[in-house]
C-alpha cells in the first residue's frame, strides 16, 4: 500500500503588501483579506519510504524559477526528499502579493519578507504531513463544470482580446483523485481543473485565493480529510464570470466547481470491488440483498521523473535593452502617480509598466532567446499521471496529453515547478493577442511539449509493467 499524509500552512501576507498587479488598477496595496491564503501540502511515499514525494499547493500568482530553486533547495535540506520529487504548485491567483520588481511601488517591501517566509511554513507543514501518513489507497475520477470559457475572442477588426469566446476551445473536465484510508476515511483529495483565477481583478483590493480557495473548503466540508487544487492548462482559459471587485462571485464560481468534485468524490472508492447477491429477503416485494466485496488489490505503483527538455523561444532584445524599457516605464508611471488622480490617466500609464515588467521577467529566465532548457515532471501514484509543466499551456495542450497517455488516469497541469510565461498553440501565432505576444516560446514549442510529455509518460508506465 501507498503511504499518504496532509498538512496545511497559513500564508496569508499582511495587509497593505503590494497587490494584485493589474495593469488597470489605479491602488497599489492591499486594503484587507477576504480569505486566507494557504500553502496545502501532500506527501506520499511506498510502504518502505524508498520513494518519497510531496505536492506543495501554494496560493500565489507565480513562482520564479529562482524562487521555486530556493524552495526546492530549502525542503531537501530539510526534509531528505529530493528536490525533484516536489511539485511545486501555484493555484496562480490573480489577487495576492505581487512577486517580484515591480510598476507597484507601495507595499513593495512587504513582499520580499513575505516570500522568505513561505519555505519554513512550506517545511513545517511537509513535516506534520509526514508524520500524519497512514497506509492509504488511490484512484482518479472525473466529471464536469462549465464555469470557464475560452478567453480569446475576436474583434470586428480581428485583433483579440481577453474575453469570452464561445466557439474557441476549452476543457471543462474536472478530475478528482482519492487519497482514502485503510478504513475507507478520506486523507486527501486532489482537484484538478483548467481556468484562470482573474474573476477579482482591478477593482478588487482585497486578498483572496479567488475561486481555488472556495473549491478546496467545498470539498474538505462535504468530503472530510484536505483537499488540494491543481491548476490545469488554463493558458487561453478563463472564467465565464470574471474581471469583477463582486467578492460573491469567486464565491460562487468556487463554490460550482467544489459541488461537482465533492460530487465526484462521494461516489468515488480506491478499491476494487465486485457486487454479490447475498439473499433474496421476502417482503412485500422480494428484496435483493447484496454486499459489495473486494476483488483485488489497488494499484500502488509510485515513481516519479524530473527532466529537462530543450524548446525553441524567439529571439528576444538584450536583457540590458528590457531593463532600460522598464525602469523608463515605471518612472512614467510615478511621475503621473504624482501629478494627477485621474483614473484614465494612471491606467494609462500603468500599461505599459504591465508590459515592459512582464518582458523584463522573460529577459531574466530566457536571455535573447534561440531556445531554452526546462522540465517536465512525471509523478506515478498507483493508476494516475500527475504530469507539470512551468509554463501557462493553452487548453489543447492538456487535453492531447490526456487523450494519448498510457495512463488510466492523466492529471496536467501547468503553473508548477518555476514559471516560463505562456506557452501558445502554433495556429495562435497568426492570431496574436496577449498570450502570444507575450509568450517567450517560439511556434511549434507547444506541439514538441505535447511530444515529449507523452513520451516521458509512456517511458514510465512501460517500467511498470
Amino acid at each position: 500500500m501507498l503511504i499518504a499524509g496532509t498538512a496545511r500552512a497559513d500564508i496569508t501576507p499582511p495587509v497593505g503588501i503590494a497587490h494584485a498587479g493589474w495593469g488597470a488598477q489605479t491602488h497599489q496595496r492591499a486594503e484587507g483579506v477576504d480569505m486566507p491564503l494557504y500553502c496545502t501540502v501532500l506527501y506520499v511515499s511506498d510502504e518502505e519510504g524508498s520513494v518519497e514525494l510531496a505536492f506543495l499547493d501554494i496560493d500565489e500568482g507565480t513562482i520564479s524559477v529562482k524562487r521555486d530553486q530556493i524552495l526546492r533547495d530549502a525542503v531537501d535540506s530539510a526534509t531528505g526528499i529530493p528536490g525533484e520529487n516536489l511539485r511545486i504548485a501555484y493555484t496562480h491567483t490573480h489577487s495576492g502579493p505581487v512577486t517580484g520588481v515591480s510598476w507597484i511601488v507601495e507595499g513593495a517591501d512587504l513582499v520580499e519578507p513575505w516570500l522568505d517566509s513561505i519555505p519554513g511554513k512550506a517545511i513545517e507543514a511537509l513535516n506534520k504531513a509526514k508524520q500524519n501518513a497512514k497506509k492509504s489507497r488511490v484512484t482518479t475520477d472525473s466529471g464536469n463544470c462549465e464555469i470557464n470559457v475560452n478567453r480569446r475572442p475576436q474583434t470586428e477588426d480581428g485583433t483579440r482580446n481577453t474575453g469570452r469566446d464561445w466557439t474557441g476551445f476549452v476543457d471543462h473536465e474536472v478530475l478528482v483523485t482519492a487519497f482514502d484510508d485503510e478504513d475507507g476515511e478520506p486523507i486527501a483529495t486532489i482537484v484538478n481543473y483548467a481556468c484562470h483565477p482573474t474573476i477579482m481583478a482591478q477593482d478588487n483590493r482585497l486578498i483572496t485565493p479567488d475561486y481555488p480557495g472556495v473549491t478546496r473548503k467545498v470539498v474538505e466540508e462535504n468530503v472530510g480529510g484536505m483537499c488540494l487544487f491543481l491548476q490545469g492548462a488554463a493558458g487561453n482559459i478563463g472564467p465565464i464570470d470574471g474581471f469583477t471587485g463582486d467578492l460573491a462571485v469567486y464565491h460562487r464560481a468556487g463554490h460550482r466547481l467544489g459541488l461537482e468534485a465533492s460530487r465526484i468524490r462521494l461516489g468515488m472508492d480506491p478499491v476494487p470491488r465486485k457486487e454479490r447477491l447475498m439473499k433474496i429477503e421476502p417482503s412485500g416485494a422480494d428484496l435483493g440483498l447484496y454486499v459489495d466485496e473486494q476483488s483485488g488489490e489497488p494499484d500502488d505503483r509510485l515513481s516519479i521523473s524530473y527532466e529537462p527538455f530543450t524548446l525553441p523561444a524567439k529571439e528576444l532584445p538584450p536583457p540590458e535593452q528590457v531593463r532600460a524599457e522598464f525602469n523608463a516605464a515605471q518612472q512614467h508611471l510615478e511621475q503621473v502617480r504624482s501629478k494627477t488622480s485621474d483614473i484614465e490617466e494612471i491606467k494609462k500609464a500603468a500599461f505599459p509598466s504591465k508590459r515592459a515588467y512582464i518582458a523584463q521577467n522573460i529577459a531574466e529566465v530566457f536571455g535573447t532567446g534561440g531556445s531554452v532548457q526546462l522540465p517536465i515532471q512525471v509523478m506515478r501514484i498507483g493508476n494516475t499521471a500527475f504530469v507539470a509543466l512551468p509554463v501557462e499551456p493553452f487548453a489543447e495542450i492538456g487535453v492531447e496529453v490526456k487523450q494519448r497517455s498510457s495512463a488510466d488516469w492523466t492529471v496536467f497541469g501547468g503553473y508548477s515547478n518555476g514559471y516560463y510565461g505562456y506557452m501558445p498553440m502554433r495556429y495562435a501565432y497568426p492570431e496574436g493577442g496577449y498570450e502570444v505576444t507575450t509568450s517567450p516560446f517560439a511556434p511549434g514549442a507547444a506541439e514538441q511539449a505535447i511530444e515529449a510529455c507523452v513520451q516521458a509518460i509512456d517511458a514510465m508506465w512501460r517500467k511498470s509493467l
